[in-house]
């Protein structure tokens, strides 16, 4: 997915896999950092109704929050984020450029069925050895913040009593939406992400190894982050419904989670929170990638 100076050929040059590991995991985290309000925003919409969170506008939200509960509160969670998008990015560049590499046809290239192959099986990686998880712990502790007592004090607190009161396996509730999201994800955002930029190389002449400018890899990230969140939105919905403090409670299993959702509250209660994931991952798409690219260039 990167590209490197070659004077030998077009075939495009494959970043060493040390590289995708240490480039993906700075992405990772600084992306998270920087857009994390509007993960929290996202969160907090799909696990509360209306009646509950008062506006739906993201940013009305997370300037009430703010007032109300301080501003710290809106970063309830964020170590945990940036934590899990250092392992996810990395674990899903790695897997991604290693997958790509074994797909590959005789000139280096991929083409959009095979990139869109190779992002599923980076998405399947990060979801089972990073994501989950950190998923499951961020989603907790923003869905404890907005109770009247809440119990957990940050991201050490929180995994611990977590772990202690319902095993290692809660760290991993939710991990079939999770892995449903994040391989259709990755499938979506490597796969758009590499078709688009070797549209645009071949604008630029048609060299796979000359490196897209800075501007041009932030709009091609982004444009991959739009297409992403509009396909992968259900999946998304899912997944933090079934992470939630409550989800004993109230869903017996992923399926039974979607029918009830469907059933109570109407299809389009699966894209809540699109607004505010959209603008995390239009910049999210942006910034990892072009810090990727920029990463891999210096190293």
């Amino acid at each position: 997915m990167s590209s490197s100076e070659s004077s030998s050929g077009s075939a495009p040059v494959r970043p060493a896999p040390w590289k995708s590991l240490v480039a993906g995991g700075v992405a990772g985290g600084v992306e998270a950092a920087i857009t994390y309000p509007f993960e929290f925003a996202k969160t907090r919409l799909q696990l509360v109704d209306k009646s509950q969170v008062g506006s739906r506008n993201p940013l009305t939200l997370v300037i009430r929050v703010a007032k109300k509960d301080g501003i710290s509160t809106i970063y309830t969670g964020c170590s945990t984020m940036v934590i899990g998008c250092t392992a996810k990015a990395a674990v899903r560049f790695l897997g991604f450029d290693s997958i790509k590499k074994l797909l590959a046809d005789e000139d280096g290239k991929l083409s959009g069925s095979r990139g869109v192959l190779a992002g599923f099986g980076a998405g399947i990686l990060e979801s089972v050895f990073a994501l989950t998880p950190f998923e499951t712990i961020k989603t907790a502790l923003i869905d404890d913040a907005q109770r009247a007592k809440p119990r957990y004090r940050g991201f050490l607190h929180g995994s611990y009593m977590i772990i202690k009161e319902g095993g290692v396996g809660e760290v991993y509730k939710g991990l079939v939406p999770v892995t449903l999201r994040q391989s259709s994800n990755a499938a979506v955002r490597m796969g758009s992400y590499s078709f688009l930029k070797q549209k645009v190389q071949a604008l630029d002449g048609g060299d796979p190894n000359k490196p897209l400018s800075g501007a041009k890899t932030f709009l091609v990230g982004a444009i991959a982050g739009v297409i992403t969140v509009y396909t992968t939105m259900p999946f998304d919905t899912l997944k933090t419904r079934m992470q939630s403090l409550e989800s004993k409670k109230e869903y017996r299993s992923t399926l039974h989670c979607a029918q009830r959702l469907v059933k109570e509250e109407g299809v389009l209660t699966f894209w809540k929170g699109t607004t505010p994931r959209l603008g995390r991952l239009v910049l999210s798409g942006g910034i990892i990638f072009t810090i990727y690219e920029q990463i891999i260039a210096v190293l």
